[in-house]
């Protein structure tokens, strides 16, 4: 066959010049039409007011449904000095239209680059957006390492549940952590920010360290024994050694619910309204329940002035907080709920705290599933959980629900709990069994769900000492349920895969040594690649998974002060082992010592 010759391609560079051009352009179209679709967003006359960048290290979808973002955008913004603009985790498509221009990743309101910003804030909600954050800091153009910032780089704050945990293995590529909640010390950030942001970089950190629920990990070093134990903390001289959560006393102070309303969110159209904050009941294993104590109710008559809002938008009413059917006017919001015309949605709700009138109320809703959140099967698992739920109060939770006419029921079930024996995996069997079965005698066909994650011990939880099993285990429990109910009709199981939990286990008690193998994961490709890179370290999973602490261990978050005795979480852990149970938080109780 003979040869043809292929004449070559043509290109000018002032051809590829426009192409790049072009694409940057359909960039910053994509932000500026996402925005025309939102109803809240302020923007701002460029110059008038000084930038804050607020990250969400997922997706816009994503992001848009956590109600901490809403409410730190409208702190800011409320400020008279202050324009605060949203960073989201591009899609698949549009980052690799970003990487191909080599544009920086750009701010929704007014599509200025990330660099650009003097103050950078991410909320950070969950460990696997650890990668993600790098990735934000890469691709809008932020020196990743904060050792490597220089004066005019900006300042990197994460707020959020993990900051306030354990901020250390994301200590290498943060300036700044916000210890609690955020309404209140937001405010005191930026007052000091302004009144000292002339001072050098270093001075200035030094000065925000000094409020309190600010941790500056940059004036912290850590000592090791051969081990990899910590046995030491050193902080720089002037900068305080223990470092305050910031918790709101009286909630009627701030405004908790939906400032922007967009469709495109994991909860479609819906008005968010935070009817609670922290949690009383004292589950062991919730690490909100101990970081966001105490226990909070926003009053009727702002809830109802909330719901108000979202008639006007003719939105679904969304109601967020740890133990929604706890509060004590639940019935009474419903009511209001119901009366004004509106949909309503929640999370999981406790058996023993369902009441009739809220039932109905999500049927009329057209709610299709109630989800209950037992968490453990059997009786003995449940106490030391400290759940406080019995079969009876489960067997009168299904039996509104299917009265209500909502005939499908979800529960929420962790296994390789501490203390767990293998008679309480069968009991996992038995339950799903006894409750479908009682599904049928009330008449209802409807499919019963197990929702199934593996246990992970939290920070700042009586748990936070113990280990876990190796994946293999894990799998072989799960594969034990999913087997033994599989030719059960309508009972259906879902699991979330162990070798993901695994990394959410590392990252959530570990230290900042982890901060490198972060680092080359994200450039490996993403958390896939985590344990191989922390292996490059020789960081060992065994010792951030499969060990028991000791009572005296230092912890990487023993510096963070959640307000409890030093002896609370370990009493608890005794009195979890032998199965005793706590009551939930009252009024004038000292017994953990944050109400002191």
């Amino acid at each position: 066959m003979g040869c043809r010759s292929i004449p070559l391609l043509s290109v000018r560079l002032e051809d590829i010049c426009i192409g790049v051009d072009r694409l940057s352009w359909l960039l910053k179209e994509k932000l500026k039409n996402q925005l025309t679709t939102e109803k809240g967003a302020k923007i701002f006359a460029p110059g008038s007011r000084n930038g804050f960048a607020l990250v969400y290290p997922n997706t816009y979808y994503v992001g848009m449904s956590n109600l901490g973002m809403h409410i730190i955008y409208k702190c800011i913004n409320d400020r008279k000095d202050t324009a605060c603009e949203r960073v989201f985790l591009p899609d698949k498509k549009t980052e690799q239209e970003y990487l191909r221009t080599n544009t920086p990743l750009m701010t929704l309101e007014t599509q200025r680059p990330l660099y650009e910003f003097p103050l950078i804030g991410f909320s950070v909600t969950f460990e696997m957006d650890y990668f993600n954050l790098i990735k934000v800091l890469d691709m809008g153009k932020v020196p990743v390492l904060a050792a490597e910032r220089t004066e005019t780089d900006p300042l990197v704050i994460i707020g959020g549940p993990c900051a306030t945990f354990n901020p250390e293995p994301l200590a290498d590529f943060v300036d700044i952590c916000i210890i609690g909640e955020g309404e209140e010390v937001i405010q005191d950030l930026l007052d000091t920010y302004y009144a000292e942001r002339h001072k050098p970089r270093k001075e200035l950190l030094a000065a925000l360290a000094q409020i309190e629920g600010i941790y500056v990990p940059g004036f912290s070093t850590f000592h090791y024994d051969s081990n990899g134990k910590i046995t030491a903390r050193e902080t720089t001289p002037g900068i305080p050694p223990i470092t305050r959560r910031r918790w709101i006393k009286n909630l009627e102070q701030f405004e908790a619910q939906t400032v922007i309303v967009t469709a495109d969110t994991e909860f479609g159209s819906m008005f968010l309204i935070e009817v609670a904050r922290g949690c009383g009941r004292h589950c062991r294993f919730c690490m909100a329940g101990y970081c966001f104590r105490n226990p909070r109710i926003r009053s009727l008559a702002r809830i109802k002035q909330a719901i108000g809002q979202a008639k006007q938008l003719n939105l679904k009413v969304g109601l967020m907080g740890a133990a929604i059917s706890d509060h004590p006017n639940i019935d009474d919001i419903c009511e209001e709920i119901v009366q004004q015309d509106l949909n309503m949605s929640v999370a999981s709700l406790r058996a023993d705290s369902l009441t009739p009138r809220l039932v109905k109320a999500l049927a009329v809703s057209n709610h299709k599933t109630v989800t209950l959140a037992p968490e453990a099967a059997s009786i003995r698992m449940r106490d030391v959980i400290n759940k406080g739920i019995t079969d009876e109060h489960m067997y009168q939770a299904i039996h509104l629900a299917i009265a209500a006419g909502i005939h499908n029921i979800r529960l929420y079930i962790m296994i390789d709990l501490p203390f767990e024996r293998d008679e309480d995996i069968e009991e996992i069997i038995l339950m799903a069994r006894k409750f479908k079965e009682y599904m049928k005698k009330l008449g209802s066909a409807g499919k019963l769900t197990l929702s199934i994650n593996p246990f992970i011990p939290k920070p700042f939880t009586p748990f936070q000492w113990l280990a876990v099993s190796p994946v293999a285990t894990i799998e072989a429990k799960l594969k034990h349920i999913q087997t033994s109910l599989k030719k059960d009709k309508n009972i259906e199981v879902l699991a979330e895969t162990p070798k993901e939990s695994n990394i959410q286990g590392i990252l959530a008690r570990g230290d900042r040594r982890l901060g490198s193998a972060l680092l080359t994961a994200y450039r490996l490709g993403g958390y896939k690649h985590f344990k191989r890179a922390m292996r490059e370290y020789n960081l060992q999973e065994e010792f951030y998974l499969y060990r028991t602490r000791d009572e005296a261990e230092i912890f990487p978050w023993s510096h963070l002060n959640m307000g409890f005795h030093a002896e609370y979480l370990w009493q608890e852990l005794q009195r979890a082992d032998s199965g005793q149970t706590t009551p939930p938080c009252t009024n004038h109780c000292t017994r953990c010592g944050v109400c002191n």
